[in-house]
């Protein structure tokens, strides 16, 4: 039976990864003693008595877990942001590409993309790889995510009875342009400069939508909404946990809104395309706590263990 320690099991994405471990006969999870989650030398003995570690910590404690592995076979998957620019690290987003799953398979160290990065990747990586657009091509990217994604410490703010006022509204963030997710977004795109990248996190739990928009002039050549539909399709063919949209998203968007929450709770992504033929409208719709964390973990893992890496996500 496969070992599994979830180093910060109390946090956000420890809880979710803990929680698609149920029912799961394959796994035994080594289990922490409350008074004892933050000793290190538990924590070590813990890690190095596991098969595969997930880290659901701040990026100087996944660091730090990392120095603690003694045992050469211990495969590692980070959820947080410390080591996926790491060229000594395998990126956690198998559906990019066949190369990408390969070394997902054979990785002893894969760091789990981020929430608004996935969306943001699953767009741009293709239209990049396809010779759709350069990678000096400017790019502007919005996002809008549930408050589930600001951590516990903002939960529990949104969910006080004192909530500030301005907490009833869409709020813009990382106004500085630093957004940590910024050089993930940059480096797998392979793009020569960084987005612009804004950031809304809004009054309900979890879910969100990452958009790209595009102008077809400025593209490798005038490209149709059809065209990049067909070329998402392509490129995304035969994965499980992800879907592309014809055209206007069939009768997903014929109301004329794109909610954010609807896959909450869910592993997989969705892609549409829409606008019109001279501004066209790039979105990606995902679970900030799912596909944008705990589920493309376990997929992860799935991949890892070579099983069907579906299992517990479906």
């Amino acid at each position: 039976m496969t070992k599994i320690f979830i180093d910060g099991k109390e946090g956000t994405t420890g809880l979710k990864i803990f929680e698609r471990f149920e029912g799961r006969k394959d796994l035994e999870i080594l289990q922490i003693d409350e008074e004892k989650r933050k000793d290190i030398g538990e924590r070590k003995r813990l890690i190095n008595a596991s098969d595969f570690t997930f880290l659901c910590l701040p990026d100087a404690a996944a660091i730090e877990a990392v120095s603690l592995v003694e045992n050469p076979d211990v495969r590692i998957i980070d959820a947080s942001t410390a080591h996926r620019t790491d060229p000594d690290w395998d990126y956690g987003f198998p559906e990019l590409s066949s190369s990408h799953r390969e070394k997902i398979r054979k990785s002893r160290r894969v760091a789990v993309t981020g929430c608004y990065a996935a969306g943001f990747i699953s767009l741009v990586y293709p239209l990049i790889t396809n010779d759709f657009i350069s990678a000096d091509h400017p790019l502007t990217c919005y996002a809008l995510s549930g408050y589930s994604g600001a951590g516990k410490k903002a939960i529990a703010v949104y969910e006080s009875k004192d909530k500030p006022y301005e907490y009833n509204s869409p709020r813009q963030y990382a106004l500085t342009q630093q957004h940590k997710h910024l050089p993930e977004m940059q480096k797998v795109c392979g793009l020569a400069e960084k987005p612009v990248f804004i950031p809304i996190v809004c009054d309900y739990y979890s879910g969100m939508v990452v958009t790209v928009p595009m102008h077809p002039k400025l593209m490798k050549k005038r490209y149709t909404p059809d065209e990049i539909v067909t070329m998402f399709k392509k490129h995304y063919h035969g994965q499980p946990m992800i879907k592309v949209y014809d055209f206007m998203g069939e009768d997903v968007i014929s109301d004329g809104f794109l909610a954010a929450n609807t896959l909450s709770g869910k592993n997989y992504l969705e892609i549409f395309v829409y606008g019109n033929e001279d501004r066209i409208v790039l979105s990606s719709r995902l679970d900030n706590l799912g596909k944008g964390a705990s589920g493309a973990a376990v997929q992860c893992l799935n991949i890892m263990m070579g099983i069907d890496e579906t299992t517990g996500l479906l």
